[in-house]
């Protein structure tokens, strides 16, 4: 799997100078992934290959389908061929436990869900809006201003796929120590988020009380949504946050940081988490 995320190709590199040179170039690999529940069809979105189980687990917990690694039975690749009959490895079958309710197939995403805008095939904002299984993300941790501020750098340290291509979106999961617990790349912030969920629900961690997850990019209200579902109390972005990922991080009492580069950073809702120091 680890072979698939990226791709060699040749390219023409032109200068300031009008000057140019053939040269090869690393691309992330994006392929389209079809999420089924119990056989049937349920979602296909965009991705980086690798990390799928998680990617689909995670996704599960997004959209309020399971919460416990016991609600979800097993993972597995289903048949799936290219041009050349080799198994391509982009359609996984989920099976829930018994007694957990599958999803409305009314509301099951047969739309095309690019990795730019993620999920677009809902009918409206409060589909997605959905009532998590763990309330509020209340609590009382606090966060150092100089921990938190120093997030993007350590994500940055550890975005191989990144260094390679400069293509993907990354996300990684903190404990109050500032130790990484997780970190997932993806072409997709979205993806990236989910996959982090993803493990921390087959590793029996929801929810995710203690942490702080930080991104790379901006930080959508999709991603304080997922970060909502699970239990994640901070989410920390490097770009700019949108006005109802604010609405929503206050709502859900949840701590929402933006603008984090150098040690600098900007909290646009509950302030009250961090700390001098």
């Amino acid at each position: 799997m680890a072979g698939r995320l990226t791709r060699r190709t040749r390219v023409t590199r032109w200068a300031a100078d009008g000057t140019s040179i053939e040269r090869e170039d690393t691309l992330a690999v994006e392929e389209p992934l079809e999420i089924r529940v119990a056989g049937s069809s349920f979602s296909v979105t965009m991705r980086s290959p690798g990390d799928d189980f998680d990617l689909v687990a995670g996704f599960l917990v997004s959209e309020g389908i399971i919460w416990s690694a016991d609600q979800l039975t097993s993972l597995r690749f289903c048949a799936g061929t290219d041009e050349q009959g080799l198994q391509t490895f982009n359609v996984i079958d989920a099976e829930l436990a018994a007694g957990v309710a599958p999803p409305d197939t009314d509301l099951a995403r047969h739309v095309y869900t690019s990795s730019s805008c993620g999920i677009c095939g809902t009918a409206s904002i409060e589909a997605v809006h959905k009532a998590t299984h763990f309330g509020r993300v209340d609590g009382d941790s606090r966060w150092p201003a100089t921990l938190i501020g120093s997030l993007p750098d350590r994500l940055r340290e550890h975005q191989k796929v990144f260094d390679r291509t400069g293509g993907v979106h990354a996300a990684g999961l903190f404990d109050t120590a500032g130790e990484l617990l997780c970190l997932r790349e993806d072409v997709g912030r979205h993806n990236a988020v989910d996959k982090v969920v993803g493990w921390a629900l087959r590793d029996g961690r929801l929810p995710l009380r203690e942490t702080v997850l930080q991104v790379s990019g901006r930080a959508s209200f999709e991603l304080i949504q997922k970060a909502h579902m699970a239990g994640i109390p901070v989410l920390a972005a490097v770009s700019a946050p949108s006005s109802l990922a604010v609405e929503h991080a206050e709502s859900a009492g949840m701590t929402l940081a933006g603008f984090s580069r150098r040690g600098d950073f900007n909290v646009y809702a509950g302030s009250h988490r961090v700390v001098a120091g």
